[in-house]
């Protein structure tokens, strides 16, 4: 999440920083050695099966047990091992995911029409047979993923999907994680992590055919095994470091700002947070706040080189200059706290999700509770794409249905086009037609 060179040049007297972040890092996902780590894992997975799985489990995550997969005894059984106010909060996120799934659902219609008489086309849209979905659990176990991916899926008519979390300490999934992926409707949950994971999910390994498509946030080496692993399989985006930024003026209350950007900043030391305000007043007395939130975070280690190395605060002079920046921030969460609410969410076109006015937090989605889709396009990529939804396990198919009347018009035009292209073999599948139309 960063400001290139070229749109501060273009914008030079017009964004001030109040606080630039500390270091310019490339993105965690673009490191050679991740990558070269990653091709290596892979290949090894690919040409030694289930025994080089096995041996990355053990290496890498210390799992020992016989069987990866977590019994459907022990899985349904997961939330009768949780806090009772847990399992609450878990059911209740499950439930507004699914329902919010299902409304974009319903809003993906297949269609027929007649563009010409006798030329019926259309569309279906077909749900992919078999999705991977990667729960991650590793310095927090992300709960909500599987509302995320898992459940998203099953409201788009997945006939399968398989579920993989890494193991904790005693070398056992989170439960929470696990009752999760039950409440969201997994076929089978196997305790396995890393690149190992999206591998034996992808190359078929776990007693299930190869998946079609992978899903889920991870690390840099998730990632990176993602990408690399993208066209033998469908993948719902690669996803860098969390992202937040917040569009706030005067309106706006200096300690709620700042409790959202660490909020976010929680997410891992590399987790950019910025600020974008057209009041100077307001900016630093986000900076003091943050500062002063910070001392009392029991996960300050990790917020606090967040902010400082990724932190900005950017000072503009009205709402266009602030949409200007934020569009080209295109952050991955993105909350507006102004007096204009309704203008920006008019105006503002980049962002994986909008967080609208003062009582909207990025962690309503975080955790499930409002029912969007939290796995979403980072480091820019918003630009040109949008996050995981209903529709991206989905598959548009067109059709058409071609009557005699019709293929006058139609072969005509194919036979000057392609005539003209050189290309007889397309030329005669449509004068062929037109021979056996005049008979």
């Amino acid at each position: 999440m960063k400001l290139s060179p070229r749109f501060l040049s273009d914008n030079a007297g017009r964004v001030n920083f109040l606080k630039s972040p500390a270091i310019d890092a490339p993105p965690a996902q673009t490191d050679p050695a991740v990558r070269e780590r990653v091709s290596a894992m892979l290949s090894d997975i690919e040409s030694g099966g289930l025994d080089a799985v096995r041996r990355y489990a053990r290496d890498l995550d210390r799992f020992e047990e016989s069987s990866f997969e977590m019994t459907s005894e022990r899985l349904a059984t997961s939330g009768d091992r949780l806090d009772p106010a847990l399992r609450e909060a878990i059911e209740l996120g499950s439930e507004r995911t699914k329902q919010f799934a299902a409304l974009q659902r319903e809003h993906l219609v297949d269609f027929e029409a007649e563009l010409a008489p006798g030329l019926i086309t259309g569309q279906r849209y077909i749900p992919v047979s078999r999705v991977g979905a990667y729960l991650p659990a590793g310095r927090f176990p992300l709960t909500a993923s599987a509302f995320m991916t898992v459940g998203v899926a099953k409201v788009a008519g997945v006939p399968t999907v398989i579920g993989c979390t890494p193991p904790g300490p005693d070398g056992r999934p989170n439960d929470a994680v696990a009752y999760a992926a039950h409440l969201s409707g997994v076929d089978r949950l196997f305790t396995l992590g890393g690149v190992q994971a999206l591998a034996a999910m992808a190359f078929g390994l776990l007693g299930e055919a190869p998946v079609d498509m992978l899903v889920g946030a991870g690390n840099a080496y998730v990632a990176e095994a993602k990408r690399q692993l993208f066209g033998r399989v469908a993948i719902d985006l690669l996803a860098g470091p969390s992202e937040v930024a917040v569009i706030a003026d005067e309106s706006a209350d200096a300690e709620i700002v700042a409790a959202d950007l660490l909020g976010q900043a929680e997410h891992g030391p590399n987790s950019p947070a910025a600020l974008v305000t057209t009041s100077e007043a307001l900016g630093r007395a986000v900076i003091e706040a943050v500062d002063r939130q910070l001392v009392g975070l029991s996960t300050r280690e990790i917020c606090g080189p967040a902010w400082r190395d990724f932190g900005s605060v950017v000072l503009v002079a009205n709402r266009e200059d602030a949409v200007s920046v934020m569009d080209e921030f295109a952050p991955e969460h993105l909350e507006v706290q102004t007096a204009d609410d309704a203008w920006y969410h008019d105006t503002l076109t980049n962002y994986g999700s909008l967080f609208i006015g003062h009582w909207s937090t990025v962690a309503y989605s975080d955790k499930g509770m409002a029912g969007t889709n939290h796995t979403l396009p980072t480091a820019g990529g918003a630009k040109h794409s949008a996050g995981l939804s209903v529709s991206r396990y989905l598959k548009p198919l067109t059709y058409q249905r071609i009557a005699r009347e019709s293929t006058p018009a139609l072969a005509h035009a194919v036979d000057v086009i392609s005539a003209s292209e050189g290309m007889t073999a397309h030329q005669a599948t449509a004068t062929m037609r037109l021979d056996t139309y005049a008979q």
